[in-house]
């Protein structure tokens, strides 16, 4: 058979063009692979082994009583929990996956390690198998083991799951691996988790003293958006937040037992540990995978952590935080109840001054954003813009490009700054808004500062922007910060050059545009932890799972040149192994050209250690004397230690293979590269690699 063509609509993030591309079927199949964390499970050795501990311990319970071990297996992935049974001794394993590719991956696992005779691969959705004479499973199991848990707990729709798998496949009384979770809070105050989340006042010093750009009284009163924000909580510094509570368990669930997927609500009382303002609560989960709680997981931070020695790094599961609706004040000693509210799928959290009755508790509904902010502008972008430091380097560009007759566009979505531009003297200010929700939102902020009659908001795709939206006038200033929300990878924000050579026509002579250039930067890095998340496991508790590393391997290499991807690396320490430097530079003020932009060359690393990846991030230049970067802030501190802006996420091109260790770290090397940036789709084509000037070690 054929590999067959599929036809993909996708918005370019660069030139903001919708195409249609023709992409092998299994696109999105490899996609959904290489950029998922069964690497980083299979790496987990902390989950691994305690997933272990627990079924051989449930498999001996059942055993014990004379009866055969049962097993339900549900999101089983690689197969890996379903072999742990048959290993220690279950009779049978009936293993539940949804994804296609991944149940054919299992059963190829499976095979490979000698089980196919025990374990049965089922690819449904665990709710819609069957059991009895005709159905997947002759009859019900009697050890149910899942992994269907998120950083959230329930995100995943464990909930659910668990509740359908206790009415129709389990038996009453089942042994559960993992046999129970619990939930644990602990409130903080945190400017800087707040400003992830309202929009602060903003300081514009002017020629005519300080102008104070303040949010409209809807954003302040947003309860926020529902979706979790889940980060790596042990790289939050602990001076960027006052505890106020000690650390709380909110509720428990019991996985031997029916489960209950419909709303619930838990109450704790505490007596607050320090007075402060009430803004953010800081979450993570335990499961003890076993009755007596001998065998236990947890995600804690460092500071709530048994042992902070032995921390198991991952990424597939995090810490949570939440925002309250609105910052409350607490007292010291005072005490208060911390309400956590679930659906089936999400948990939020409200404080209350005494415990609600239970027919009060079911009544809060997840809370909805009815600011449009929250759904306008991510986290981090929240936190970009409440970032005084960087609008004070926009208003200090602005000083020297405006003058009083200046006519400015800006070009960025859902950005304040025309606002500055307005504030430091421009005569007139138009802003493009291309979609009507970001339209409504800054409407809505002029408003709030008296400003809705200063600055003409043009709803309009900048290509088909006339003269006639611009008053007749010729623009003298073109102004970005510049940022999209159709942007994944930093160069993706070049989309500005596209509109400043699609608005050309509307420019007056020697109009400005700012940043006047951009340019492209990259460093070579060693990760403490990130590497696990694309390096292959081979053996897993001593099953092969390298049929899932060389899966991963061929997803990466699916198209002609490896991809790079997004990660926030203020939450991934990393050390430079290479001095920084510029690849390419882009200059705004000359139109987009026709040729391709190409580079290539090779880098020294200066440090020992293992060249993990190449990390990417663009940097722009305002004016000649002042600079942003979106990736590294500092130069690097002579160990190698790295500052990476913390609003923005950088790119990482993952080196392949992944270095080997066996190479001694002494080892000269250097990095080649070849990096093109294509016009006509706004892609930058990239390869990197890592070349050893001596692949023996001497003395082998």
């Amino acid at each position: 058979m054929g590999i067959m063509k599929i036809f993909c609509s996708r918005a370019n993030p660069t030139t903001g063009s919708v195409e249609w591309v023709e992409e092998d079927e299994h696109y999105d199949y490899h996609q959904e692979i290489a950029r998922s964390s069964y690497a980083d499970m299979l790496h987990d050795k902390d989950r691994n082994v305690k997933y272990y501990q627990g079924i051989r311990a449930a498999v001996s319970r059942v055993k014990d009583r004379g009866q055969k071990a049962l097993v339900l297996d549900i999101g089983t992935g690689t197969g890996l929990l379903s072999m742990m049974a048959v290993t220690a001794g279950a009779d049978f394993c009936y293993a539940i996956e949804v994804f296609k590719p991944m149940a054919d991956a299992a059963v190829k696992i499976v095979e490979e390690n000698g089980f196919s005779d025990k374990i049965k691969v089922i690819n449904k959705h665990s709710t819609e198998v069957t059991v009895g004479p005709e159905g997947d499973m002759p009859c019900r199991a009697n050890i149910l083991v899942t992994e269907l848990f998120d950083t959230e707990l329930i995100g995943e729709g464990a909930l659910p799951s668990y509740e359908h798998a206790h009415r129709h496949l389990v038996e009453e009384n089942c042994e559960a691996v993992p046999h129970r979770a619990t939930v644990y809070a602990q409130l903080v105050e945190s400017r800087r988790m707040w400003s992830w989340n309202k929009l602060f006042p903003i300081r514009v010093q002017t020629s005519l003293g300080e102008q104070v750009i303040v949010p409209p009284v809807d954003l302040e009163r947003c309860p926020g958006a529902p979706s979790v924000c889940d980060i790596q909580l042990n790289q939050v510094s602990p001076a960027e937040f006052t505890v106020l509570s000690d650390v709380l368990p909110i509720f428990s669930v019991d996985f031997s037992k029916q489960v209950s997927s419909s709303a619930a609500c838990h109450s704790r009382q505490f007596e607050p540990l320090a007075s402060g303002r009430a803004q953010v609560v800081l979450s993570w989960w335990d499961i003890e995978m076993d009755p007596e709680g001998k065998i236990k997981c947890t995600m804690a931070p460092f500071w709530a952590h048994s042992d902070p020695e032995e921390m198991q790094w991952r990424d597939h599961w995090m810490q949570c935080v939440y925002f309250l609706p609105q910052e409350e004040p607490v007292v010291q000693g005072s005490a208060l109840c911390l309400v956590a509210h679930h659906d089936d799928y999400c948990i939020w959290y409200s404080l209350q001054r005494t415990s609600p009755e239970n027919n009060e508790r079911v009544r809060e509904m997840r809370p909805v954003c009815d600011c449009q902010a929250h759904l306008l502008w991510n986290r981090p972008r929240f936190g970009e813009i409440n970032d005084q430091d960087r609008t004070d380097r926009y208003v200090q560009a602005l000083r020297t490009v405006l003058k009083p007759d200046s006519v400015c566009l800006c070009v960025s979505d859902g950005s304040l700054m025309s606002m500055l531009a307005h504030h430091l003297g421009a005569e007139q200010v138009f802003t493009i808004e291309s979609s009507a929700a970001s339209h409504k939102l800054m409407r809505k902020i002029f408003k709030a500062n008296h400003l809705e009659d200063k600055i003409n908001i043009i709803e309009k795709r900048p290509e088909l922007l006339t003269n006639e939206d611009l008053k007749g006038r010729k623009v003298s200033l073109l102004l970005g910060e510049p940022f999209f929300t159709t942007s994944l990878l930093p160069w993706h924000n070049l989309y500005f050059w596209y509109v400043r050579t699609t608005v050309d026509q509307h420019l007056g002579p020697g109009a400005v545009v700012m940043p006047q250039a951009a340019s492209l930067h990259a460093v070579v890095v060693e990760f403490r932890d990130l590497w696990r998340i694309r390096s292959p496991c081979g053996d897993c508790e001593g099953f092969d799972v390298h049929i899932m590393d060389d899966m991963i391997k061929r997803a990466l290499d699916f198209r002609e040149s490896r991809e790079a991807e997004p990660h926030p690396l203020w939450e991934y320490p990393c050390r430079s192994l290479s001095e920084p430097w510029q690849i390419l530079a882009f200059d705004f003020q000359q139109l987009v050209p026709l040729q391709r932009l190409r580079a290539e060359g090779t880098v020294e690393l200066r440090r020992p250690g293992q060249s993990h990846a190449a990390v990417l991030w663009m940097e722009y230049h305002l004016t000649p004397e002042c600079m942003l970067s979106t990736g590294l802030l500092e130069p690097v501190d002579p160990e190698g230690g790295c500052c990476w802006n913390p609003h923005c996420k950088q790119a990482v091109y993952f080196f392949s293979p992944a270095p080997d260790p066996r190479v001694p770290l002494g080892s000269p090397q250097t990095v080649s590269y070849v990096v093109e940036f294509h016009p006509d789709t706004g892609d930058i084509a990239m390869e990197f690699r890592l070349e050893d000037t001596q692949l023996t070690a001497p003395g082998q």
